[in-house]
C-alpha cells in the first residue's frame, strides 16, 4: 500500500492544458475513482501518475519520495490499460509471467506467483489456452493478473471495462472491488461512467477542463456536490437547479421561487443570484406546494418512477414510488425537504457556505 500525493500538477500540450494545478492525496489502500467527461484530464492525471507523462510543473510523490522525473519502469506502479495488450500467440500463463521473466524473477516464484494470482481471479482453467480467442472478460481477468503477480506499490486502471457490455460490466465492477479487499492496494482507476465511481470508489475525484472539482465519499459528492457541474454530472436523474427570486442575504434561512417562499438551511453568505439545487428524491407532490407544474412525461423504471414536471422555472424531475404515476397533462405543486436543499451562487456556480451539513444516517439513494 502507498500514499500518493500529487502537488500542484500542471501539464500542457503545446497551447492546450490538459491538466490545471491539481492538488490531491491519495490515501495509501484506497479504491479512488478519477470520474468525469472525456478530454476533463483524468487519464493524463493517471498517466502522469504512471510515469507514462512527464508533466510541464508540480510534484508526484509516492511514499514522499518524489518520482516526479522518474519513468513508468522505476515507480513500481502496475498500468491496466482499457485495451488489455496481451500477447495473442502465448497463453494465459506466459502472458501473466511476462513481467516476472523481465524482472528475473525465479522460476518457482513464478509459478507461486501466477498459480495465486489465477486462483484468485478464478482462470486456473484457462492458463493454457491462447489469449487471442478468449472472451472480452476472460482477456480483462489476465490483464489484471500479469498486473497483479508484480505485487507492486500501486494499481493504475485506465477505463478497463470500457470494451465490456453492460451487463459484464456490472459483473466485473463487483469482481475488481473484491479483488481489491483482498489485496488491500491502492487503486486509482479512471471512468467517466458514474455508476462505475458508485460502485467501487471508496473515493471519488471529480474533474472538468483539467481541475479538480471536488473529492470526498460517494455519498459526500452525491449528497453536497460543490459546484452545480457535479450536481448535474452526478445522479441519475441528476440534481435540480431551480432560479431563485433575486438573491440572499448572510443569516437568510427561506427564499422565494415564483413569489412563494421556500424554507433552507441557513445560508451564511450574500449572493446577488442564486440557485436552489434539490435531489429528485427530495421533492414531493403537494397540493400546497409552492412551485406549480404540469407532469409531461413519466418514467416508469422499475423500483420507482420519476415523474417530469414542466414549471415556469423549467423542467423538475420528482422520484416517485413504483405505483404513484401520475398521468401527463396532471397539474402539480411541488415542495420541497429543508434540510435537503442546497444553494448555489449562479455566478461562479459554486455553493454557498451554510449551516453544518450531514450526510443522512439511512445513506438515502444516489442514483
Amino acid at each position: 500500500m502507498s500514499t500518493i500525493v500529487l502537488a500542484n500538477l500542471h501539464k500542457r500540450f503545446g497551447d492546450f492544458t490538459a491538466v490545471r494545478d491539481t492538488s490531491l492525496t491519495i490515501t495509501a489502500g484506497r479504491f479512488v475513482v478519477l470520474l468525469g467527461p472525456s478530454g476533463c484530464g483524468k487519464t493524463t492525471t493517471l498517466r502522469m501518475i504512471a510515469g507514462l507523462e512527464l508533466p510541464t510543473s508540480g510534484q508526484i510523490l509516492i511514499d514522499g519520495e518524489d518520482v516526479t522525473a522518474l519513468r513508468a519502469r522505476q515507480r513500481d506502479i502496475a498500468f491496466v490499460f482499457q485495451m488489455f495488450a496481451l500477447y495473442p500467440h502465448m497463453t494465459v500463463r506466459n502472458n501473466i509471467a511476462f513481467p516476472l521473466k523481465n524482472e528475473h524473477v525465479s522460476r518457482q516464484e513464478i509459478v507461486r506467483r501466477v498459480d495465486a494470482a489465477a486462483h484468485m481471479l478464478r482462470i486456473e482453467n484457462i492458463l493454457d489456452r491462447k489469449t487471442g480467442g478468449l472472451s472480452g472478460g476472460d482477456r480483462q481477468r489476465v490483464a489484471l493478473g500479469r498486473a497483479i503477480v508484480r505485487q507492486p506499490k500501486a494499481f493504475l486502471m485506465d477505463e478497463p471495462l470500457g470494451t465490456l457490455d453492460a451487463d459484464f460490466r456490472e459483473l466485473m465492477c463487483l469482481e475488481l472491488r473484491k479483488l481489491h479487499n483482498a489485496l488491500g492496494a491502492t487503486t486509482v482507476y479512471v471512468t467517466h461512467d458514474q455508476s462505475e465511481a458508485m460502485a467501487m470508489a471508496d473515493d471519488i475525484v471529480v474533474m472538468n477542463k483539467g481541475e479538480v472539482l471536488q473529492a470526498g465519499s460517494p455519498h459526500e459528492i452525491y449528497h453536497f456536490p460543490t459546484t452545480v457541474f457535479v450536481g448535474n454530472f452526478i445522479g441519475s436523474p441528476p440534481m435540480n437547479f431551480l432560479r431563485v427570486d433575486g438573491g440572499v442575504t448572510a443569516g437568510s434561512e427561506q427564499v422565494l421561487l415564483q413569489g412563494a417562499p421556500v424554507s433552507v438551511p441557513r445560508c451564511d453568505a450574500d449572493a446577488a443570484s442564486v440557485l436552489l439545487g434539490i435531489r429528485p428524491e427530495h421533492i414531493f407532490i403537494d397540493d400546497h406546494g409552492p412551485l406549480r407544474g404540469n407532469v409531461i412525461a413519466d418514467e416508469y423504471l422499475g423500483s420507482h418512477q420519476v415523474l417530469v414536471v414542466e414549471t415556469a422555472l423549467g423542467i423538475v424531475r420528482v422520484r416517485a414510488g413504483k405505483d404513484d404515476g401520475l398521468p401527463a397533462g396532471t397539474a402539480v405543486g411541488l415542495s420541497f425537504h429543508k434540510d435537503r436543499t442546497l444553494l448555489y451562487d449562479a455566478a461562479t456556480t459554486r455553493l454557498l457556505p451554510g449551516a453544518a451539513r450531514t450526510i443522512p444516517a439511512n445513506g438515502d439513494s444516489h442514483g
